[in-house]
């Protein structure tokens, strides 16, 4: 292609310029086919050989290319390694587009089939089950600057959940650290936008556009019935859906009425809280390690998914977490009633999801299938509780989502095998009985191996020629061939077949009666698939006309299985039932954290539970003791037992008394942030400085090690003066962890601090970590104790420990911190000297001659090495 593309590739490079940054997956036969610099991203991130095809200005197309059948799982992979894929079909067959080509006066011989784009896939606005994960939502948010706040707008397409949300421009991040979106959007001149964003046009950010959409999509003259909408929440879904359209190349997905997300009606927490506190993913990224991994005993998909929205979003209201921590209860107190509803949702499929790929036009038979057993399963459930007389309020609401499809799971029965195929192009997954025209045309299709056998066993007759055969492939059909010296006898005018082919040891023909039961064949073939077509667009139909009491339905389960799960988890590790309070408060007995307890289990060993108990007289902790002593891990697990209170679960302690917390920090361990020019300490300012400015005094806070990044004075007077202001001006519940003793003195002015520590002994020379808390100032820090425990060698200590002297006696003879280091040696000279000084246990120890001891010898040989390991410490 040196010279004028190619029609091939004039029509990909238009399809390209409207696939933008997209990866063009162009459908050419059996395979989609990338090019160019597609081709070149695709081949590296799937691992697949590059190739090359023609050339274009001079210099070789590259190209690559995976068959159609196998595209769903390189989709995956592309999706995974952040890329975004257009999906351009053929629109009509090689004989289509000869026709086209008549009517258009242009040669036959170079009619090229149409291709279009269908589909935009992207990691926000996907339904294939292959490519989501079952146990996680997969968000698709759009994002707008209106005035001084922000709107947002989420949606999970493969479940119809869609929310609307305004919050102040300081609070965005924190909203995005929660909604954890797949995908985001944002107006393409808004130069404050977050990070990996994808830019959209600002003309699709219009809120008069959202709020017509919603009413259109939902068939409803206002949007006072579905709720209170500000304008940044419309303009934020108007982007979104003005981009589902764009995906779904005018094809809307399945989206529930939107729900608007109220602000304070949640636990608030940043995106360093989340981190540090580990809740859906582990620092180390991942979900192997977090508290989700650690507490999650949902048996469906769907449940996990809520789990982890309860566990992003906590609730801040008393009614409502109560109404949770009730229905958790139930199932806490009946093993029996928890056991057979978990095992009945243990075969439920999810329905939610399945719902979703119909509505949108990628279903399946299998689909329907789900759909049949799901809304199967959850009469079962509802049957199961709704005999209980005691049950509790939220679990009789989600009993009345779970009824009324009788009609049409009983339809479903009906009409669709046990196990559909996942392809309907070939049919099978109508069942038998229920069409008896289709019956019939599968009775004719299925018997033509017997047929073809009759009319093969006729002609051999007939003709007189035992060897033959009539067979089958796809270019021809059905032909009846026989050996080169029988073809003589066959194509005698008169003896009623028809040439098509002479092979080199066979000839080949045809004749009406094989043309007549061939086409009979396929006729009834073709036919009994188009009758399966059909029934499976009004079955869809059906499922669609109901898709809003399904989803409520798939919801209900959702929320049944978690109230079974943690029920389940609470039993496991003995967690109690939270008691929750309006006034600040947090008062547990016997706390656990239940990651670390976990992974202790796993190798033997017992989790050294401790208490907390902060009020109004003492709502400030100060921490101190050795690092590895347990502080961070006591900080993190009562910031995790409010937040699982106030999501609505047991707590891992022996009793929680919870004061209801509006906002949730977590300002324990820092790393930098490289990439936006921050350093450790640049980070903990950062996240100090919005704990001070958002905190309030009904908050819940936690701080570990306060200006440990810079020198001694700097980080004493910043956590100094960070607790006086924790103290004086945000008056929440706060535990301050820190090593600098001197600020145990603020004990002296600050009426509700209280001093406490974690508990250690020296044993012998070694540091015995305790982890327990007692009250009182620590000692010490034990921090030479703690570099001996983690391999600091000999000689290094040993320094240390003269430095410290050093230090000490400085301090109590001038009062200043560097006091009396002038006169000490350089380190690498005392260094040399530890090695060089002689070592007498170590030379007596050699001059022993062992095999020539006594066992009388041996033992003074044994007293003696120990009077000069004791004069050698001396």
């Amino acid at each position: 292609m040196s010279g004028k593309p190619t029609p091939m590739m004039q029509q990909y490079l238009a399809l390209k310029r409207e696939a933008g940054d997209a990866l063009l997956f162009y459908r050419m036969g059996d395979f989609f086919e990338l090019f160019f610099e597609d081709a070149r991203v695709a081949a590296g991130v799937l691992d697949i050989a590059l190739t090359t095809r023609g050339e274009h200005d001079g210099e070789p197309v590259p190209m690559c290319g995976v068959p159609v059948h196998a595209a769903e799982g390189y989709l995956a992979r592309l999706i995974k390694g952040g890329c975004r894929v257009a999906i351009a079909e053929q629109t009509e067959t090689p004989d289509e587009a000869k026709e086209r080509a008549r009517r258009e006066g242009t040669p036959v011989s170079k009619s090229l089939v149409a291709r279009d784009i269908v589909r935009f896939v992207t990691a926000g606005t996907l339904t294939e089950e292959a490519l989501l994960e079952p146990r996680r939502a997969n968000l698709l948010v759009a994002v707008v600057p209106l005035r001084d706040s922000v709107g947002l707008a989420a949606c999970d397409i493969s479940t119809g959940r869609m929310e609307l949300e305004e919050c102040p421009i300081a609070a965005l991040d924190a909203a995005l650290a929660r909604l954890g979106a797949s995908e985001l959007l944002a107006p393409d001149d808004w130069p404050d936008a977050p990070a990996d964003i994808i830019a959209r046009p600002r003309s699709d950010f219009r809120s008069e556009d959202g709020e017509a959409r919603l009413k259109t999509i939902h068939q409803i003259a206002t949007l006072d019935g579905l709720g209170d909408f500000s304008r940044p929440m419309l303009a934020a879904a108007a982007g979104l859906i003005a981009y589902l359209e764009h995906a779904g190349r005018g094809t809307l997905p399945f989206l529930l009425p939107p729900v608007a997300r109220g602000s304070g009606a949640h636990l608030a927490m940043d995106a360093a809280t989340r981190a540090s506190l580990e809740i859906l993913e582990a620092q180390g990224g991942g979900r192997a390690g977090s508290l989700i991994a650690c507490i999650d005993r949902c048996a469906t998909g769907a449940g996990a998914r809520q789990l982890a929205e309860d566990l992003s979003a906590p609730l801040a209201d008393r009614g409502a977490i109560e109404a949770r921590l009730a229905s958790v209860q139930h199932f806490h107190g009946d093993p029996l009633l928890r056991a057979d509803v978990r095992g009945v949702l243990r075969q439920a499929p999810d329905i939610g999801r399945a719902l979703g790929r119909l509505v949108a036009g990628r279903g399946s038979p299998r689909d329907l299938s789900q759909i049949r057993d799901g809304l199967a399963e959850a009469r079962r459930v509802r049957d199961m509780l709704g005999a209980r007389p005691d049950l509790p309020a939220l679990l009789a609401d989600m009993c009345e989502a779970l009824g009324g499809h009788a009609a049409l799971v009983d339809h479903l029965a009906r009409a669709l095998v046990p196990s559909p195929p996942t392809e309907r192009s070939q049919g099978g997954f109508i069942a038998a009985d229920y069409d008896h025209a289709l019956d019939s045309l599968r009775e004719t299709s299925g018997n033509a191996r017997k047929a073809i056998a009759a009319l093969e066993a006729r002609y051999r007759d007939g003709t007189g020629t035992p060897s033959l055969k009539i067979k089958h492939n796809k270019v021809l059909g059905y032909f009846i061939e026989v050996p080169a010296k029988h073809g003589d006898k066959l194509m005698a005018a008169d003896s009623g077949f028809t040439h098509r082919q002479t092979m080199a040891g066979a000839v080949r023909f045809n004749s009406i009666g094989l043309h007549e039961e061939a086409t009979r064949i396929a006729e009834a073939g073709a036919h009994a698939v188009a009758a399966e077509e059909a029934h499976f667009e009004t079955l869809v139909g059906e499922v669609i006309e109901a898709r809003e009491a399904i989803a409520a339905t798939a919801a209900a389960l959702a929320r049944i299985d978690v109230a079974a799960a943690l029920a389940e988890r609470a039993v496991e590790g003995d967690w109690a039932r939270p008691e929750m309070r309006d006034e600040p408060c947090l008062e547990i007995v016997g706390g656990r954290h239940p990651v670390v307890e976990a992974a202790l289990a796993r190798s033997g060993e017992r989790f050294v539970a401790n208490d907390c108990t902060l009020a109004q007289a003492n709502r400030l902790w100060l921490i101190g003791g050795p690092n590895m002593g347990g502080k961070s891990t006591f900080l993190r697990q009562n910031a995790l037992i409010l937040m699982l209170a106030q999501a609505g679960s047991y707590v891992p302690a022996n009793s929680a008394r919870v004061g209801l917390a509006d906002r949730l920090f977590s300002r324990v361990g820092a790393s930098d942030n490289l990439a936006r020019g921050r350093s450790t300490f640049m980070v903990e300012m950062v996240e100090t400085a919005a704990i001070l400015s958002q905190a309030t005094e009904r908050s819940f806070v936690i701080l570990d090690e306060v200006g440990r990044g810079t020198s001694t004075y700097d980080g004493m007077a910043l956590a100094w003066a960070v607790v006086e202001a924790v103290h004086e001006q945000l008056q929440c519940r706060c535990l301050f962890a820190t090593h600098y003793h001197e600020l145990s003195r603020l004990a002296e002015t600050c009426d509700a601090l209280s001093l406490h520590h974690v508990r250690a002994r020296e044993w012998k020379g070694d540091l015995v970590l305790l982890h327990e808390l007692a009250t009182g100032a620590a000692d010490r820090s034990y921090g030479l104790s703690v570099a001996k425990l983690a391999g600091v060698p000999a000689p290094v200590i040993k320094r240390a420990k003269a430095v410290l002297d050093k230090l000490e006696k400085g301090r109590e003879q001038t009062g200043g911190l560097g006091a009396g280091l002038g006169d000490l040696p350089l380190f690498a000279v005392t260094a040399q000297a530890e090695e060089a000084r002689p070592d007498p246990l170590r030379e007596a120890i050699e001059r022993i001659d062992v095999d020539a001891l006594s066992p009388r010898e041996a033992l003074d040989t044994l007293y003696a090495l120990q009077t000069t390991a004791r004069e050698t410490d001396a």
